[in-house]
């Protein structure tokens, strides 16, 4: 019978050492991968709405909102510009709110529009839109 001698972890000698298992000794020019540290992925998309939303422009602002419909991420709609809407822009803004909703993607809205609010609670379109209370 053959005794063979124990063999030292070489786990931990690597260790003291400042190797890896998997690659050069750190410290010793050894770069970070990018795979190990990723980027955050964005949280959402946000979208900044004009001074004025209005019948004139209710076309580009539908195109606009259209081409963000099926983006999994919630789109966040920047209403701090926004002076004047019509019921028009109200139109097109809840018909975008309620077909993201329709397919459980969120639309998150930042700032405050008084315009907008005021539009809203005269058609009754807040809960519709969502809007902050």
């Amino acid at each position: 019978m053959i005794k063979r001698k124990k063999a030292k972890n070489t786990a931990q000698s690597r260790s003291t050492r400042g190797g890896h298992l998997l690659g050069p000794p750190r410290g010793a020019g050894a770069t970070r991968s990018p795979v190990e540290n990723p980027s955050p992925p964005p949280v959402s998309t946000t979208l900044a709405l004009a001074a004025e939303c209005l019948v004139a422009g209710a076309r580009a602002l539908k195109e606009s909102l259209a081409s963000h419909l099926d983006e999994p991420l919630p789109i966040t709609l920047d209403i701090t510009a926004l002076q004047r809407i019509d019921t028009a822009g109200l139109q097109v803004l809840t018909a975008f709110v309620r077909e993201r909703a329709g397919h459980g993607r969120a639309v998150e809205w930042r700032g405050t529009a008084p315009a907008l609010t005021a539009a809203a609670q005269l058609l009754g379109l807040t809960s519709l839109l969502r809007l902050p209370a």
